[in-house]
């Protein structure tokens, strides 16, 4: 199981790479260079709504990136507007301008593409809801870890050191091999 486990989680981000790689050439075919791949995935992911810059980034999935930072090049390039919060001046909501619904459009008739190339490929609409269902409970299992982790720390590292293999001599802490300096 362990094994499995381990290669779910290298096989999403691979995937994840693999499909921004995708939206990368996607973008270069379109012609469009003053906005990169995350940034047209966030795009899409506003689409019609009006939302908030930490409404986005919980919404979205966006490794390695700057929200604040894609969505300021976002409304330099005309690709979003912008305002503050009449109720929380903290608060920046940003929306889709008409340059941005064009993109998003384009975007969308890119997946519009893939959902009926799928049909050729080995994947069947059961395989992509069978996926979907498995994600989404492990989404649920890394939401309640992270929860449980943030609670008691000190708890888990107490059951790490106090659980003896099997087989092994409970009364000597054995983390591999004994390593000695000068011999």
């Amino acid at each position: 199981m362990n094994n499995f486990y381990l290669e779910v989680i290298s096989l999403v981000e691979r995937l994840h790479r693999q499909f921004l790689e995708v939206v990368k050439l996607e973008l270069e075919g379109l012609r469009v260079h003053d906005i990169n791949n995350v940034q047209a995935m966030m795009l899409f992911s506003i689409g019609d709504a009006e939302m908030t810059v930490g409404e986005l980034t919980l919404r979205g999935c966006y490794l390695g990136s700057n929200v604040s930072y894609n969505v300021k090049k976002m409304v330099e390039n005309g690709y979003l507007a912008h305002e503050r919060s009449v109720h929380d001046r903290r608060s920046i909501h940003v929306r889709l301008t008409e340059k941005g619904g064009k993109l998003r459009d384009r975007l969308g008739a890119m997946h519009q593409r893939h959902g009926q190339m799928l049909s050729q490929a080995t994947l069947t609409a059961d395989d992509l809801q069978n996926t979907s269902v498995t994600l989404r409970r492990l989404e649920r299992f890394w939401i309640r870890a992270a929860d449980l982790v943030q609670r008691a720390p000190p708890q888990f590292e107490a059951n790490v050191a106090e659980a003896p293999a099997s087989g092994t001599n409970p009364n000597r802490n054995d983390f591999g091999p004994r390593m000695s300096s000068g011999s």
